[in-house]
């Protein structure tokens, strides 16, 4: 799904070039104007921050995304229990992070400790970022909440996910 987001960045810094060429590419005759290499240098430079910003989002997410896996593998013998989380409605907080209130039901005839990966996306469905909340030691037919926060700030609507949620 990054592949969405950065495709649109690089869209966007395409479309940008293009037209602040072609609005400087020629006078009346015919002839390019001085403008157009001034407008040339101007598409060049926003394409390449628009690609530069790209690059930081993908990198960020896929750090996100190592992290959450790291995560996910420290919860020996887990077993799937996505059927057994919930969420609240994701919030954007005063530092710009979202975060989602996450419940898990214990099922089991023992305490359980959760591992939960949660996936903020926009209303588009790209993804924003990652992250994986541990609720510990939620007692049997009991449920435990915990706090999901992204790793960064992220802006407009967002909405989140259970990706994965493993019982342990």
């Amino acid at each position: 799904m990054t592949g969405n987001w950065t495709r649109g960045a690089a869209g966007t810094a395409l479309a940008l070039a293009v037209t602040v060429g072609a609005a400087g590419c020629s006078d009346n005759s015919g002839t390019p104007s001085t403008g157009s290499s001034k407008a040339a240098s101007a598409a060049s430079k926003a394409a390449s921050a628009a690609s530069s910003l790209a690059s930081q989002g993908t990198d960020a997410l896929a750090s996100a995304t190592a992290e959450a896996k790291r995560k996910l593998d420290e919860a020996k013998g887990g077993v799937k229990a996505k059927d057994d989380v919930s969420l609240g409605s994701a919030t954007i907080g005063g530092d710009g992070k979202a975060t989602v209130k996450v419940t898990a039901k214990n099922t089991a005839d023992a305490a359980k400790s959760f591992a939960v990966q949660v996936n903020f996306t926009d209303t588009s469905g790209n993804l924003l970022d990652v992250t994986v909340v541990k609720i510990s030691d939620v007692a049997p037919g009991a449920s435990g909440d915990g706090t999901a926060t992204s790793n960064r700030k992220l802006t407009g609507q967002v909405k989140a996910d259970v990706a994965t949620a493993l019982r342990y």
